[in-house]
């Protein structure tokens, strides 16, 4: 692997790209560290988040900025937001799944939909944030982190903090356009690898750190390799294509099949079952936190390991596999394609017999998938409930996305290696 890196770094067009992939998210990193107008920095340095589970997954996605109140605080958040609500309203929205059928010039102009909602999401998640900041609700304490509570202070911050969810927007596009893999999915990499020293560090220093420590990195090296195990995996339909001529020339009569992912919908399930989990904690913070439904909110759905939040993160992460893979695949659209060039299922017939085995066959691997998903997401936690760690430092969220975008952006560098003739990463 490392001769490979070796390899791909002597190409001149890819080592550019590599170059340039790597100076943008490190641009990423340092626009983390500057602090927005009119914070109060050394009163930010005083505080910690840990308290809030919302701004505890916006600080994830957002690499520590969140924590910093910088230019960058929200992070990535609002562009994945937008990117799941444009997919789900194709459900709703006869147009909008028009568009994604019209090719290119549809999936251009759904992209400029996603960046209008995120701009607008971005305005709504900054006036929160300022909002939280302004009252000295943001990270517990009563106090205002801003340097006055005028309003003008206070839009200056949203309207930074919305121009830095579009400059990461902008940068994660020239990733995909000039670099070397997802931007997006290499800015969301970024800001989660990049906390994980600071997690191994509170795990080795807090009681028995030696032996958390190990069983830490252990519980990691564990995930990684059933997440891996499970995203390589997949269910293969064979399908076989009828000769057909066409003028004097006869096409046709391949052997192909369609491969059925175990984990259709990646990590928007739990991203979704977070973000929903997380709507009453927010409300309870504008609520008074002597009245009844507010503290059993901070009780039973604000702590991590609370066993109601267990259960209802479990159930909405299998629900939102199902729902998320059943508006992503059509049985039917892709029975009717194969119809229409000539392709059949071995042994079952075309049509809607196709429609329902290939159903049939979606529903039996999104059922593994979801409870592998659960599954995965859950192990951090119960660790950490055995270590006596109260305060959950990261999830299996993290590390299902750190390993899926590895995975990809090793396979689109060894897909051009191997145009060079080269033996690639993967064997």
């Amino acid at each position: 692997m490392f001769g490979a890196f070796g390899r791909a770094f002597r190409t001149p067009d890819l080592r550019k790209k590599l170059l340039f992939t790597i100076a943008m998210m490190v641009l990423y990193r340092v626009g983390s560290f500057i602090p927005a107008p009119g914070v109060d920095y050394a009163k930010v340095q005083s505080f910690t988040s840990g308290e809030n589970a919302l701004l505890d997954m916006i600080n994830l996605f957002s690499g520590g900025a969140l924590v910093q109140l910088s230019i960058l605080a929200l992070g990535i958040m609002p562009y994945i937001t937008a990117s799941i609500i444009i997919q789900l309203l194709r459900v709703v929205i006869p147009r909008f799944e028009a568009l994604h059928k019209e090719g290119q010039s549809g999936q251009t102009k759904l992209t400029q939909y996603t960046r209008y909602l995120t701009i607008g999401l971005g305005i709504l998640q900054a006036t929160t944030i300022v909002t939280l900041a302004r009252t000295g609700q943001l990270f517990g304490g009563g106090e205002s982190l801003l340097v006055d509570d005028s309003w003008v202070t206070a839009g200056l911050m949203i309207l930074t903090l919305t121009a830095g969810t579009g400059v990461i927007m902008w940068m994660g596009e020239l990733i995909t356009e000039r670099g070397v893999g997802n931007g997006m999915s290499l800015l969301i990499f970024t800001s989660i690898a990049a906390g994980f020293p600071g997690i191994i560090s509170s795990v080795a220093g807090g009681n028995n750190g030696f032996r958390n420590t190990v069983i830490f990195i252990a519980m990691v090296v564990a995930v990684v390799a059933i997440i891996v195990f499970v995203e390589q995996s997949q269910r293969r339909i064979n399908v076989q294509y009828a000769k057909r001529m066409v003028g004097r020339r006869m096409y046709g009569g391949t052997s192909t099949y369609i491969p059925v992912k175990i984990n259709i919908a990646g990590v928007i399930p739990v991203i979704f079952a977070s973000s929903i989990l997380q709507l009453p904690t927010m409300l309870a913070q504008f609520g008074d936190p002597e009245k009844g439904w507010v503290r059993w909110v901070s009780e039973n759905l604000a702590v991590a390991t609370a066993p109601l939040h267990l259960v209802l993160f479990t159930v909405m992460i299998i629900f939102f596999a199902f729902f998320y893979t059943a508006i992503t695949f059509n049985p039917d659209e892709v029975a009717d394609n194969m119809k229409k060039y000539g392709g059949f299922i071995p042994g079952i017939r075309a049509g809607r017999p196709t429609a329902e085995f290939l159903d049939y066959v979606i529903t039996r691997v999104t059922t593994v998938g979801a409870l592998y998903l659960a599954l995965v997401s859950l192990i951090p936690t119960f660790v950490f409930i055995l270590l006596g760690i109260e305060n959950i430092p990261f999830g299996g969220t993290s590390i299902i996305i750190i390993v899926g975008v590895g995975l990809d952006t090793v396979k689109q560098v060894d897909a051009q290696l191997q145009q060079r003739h080269y033996e690639g990463f993967l064997r």
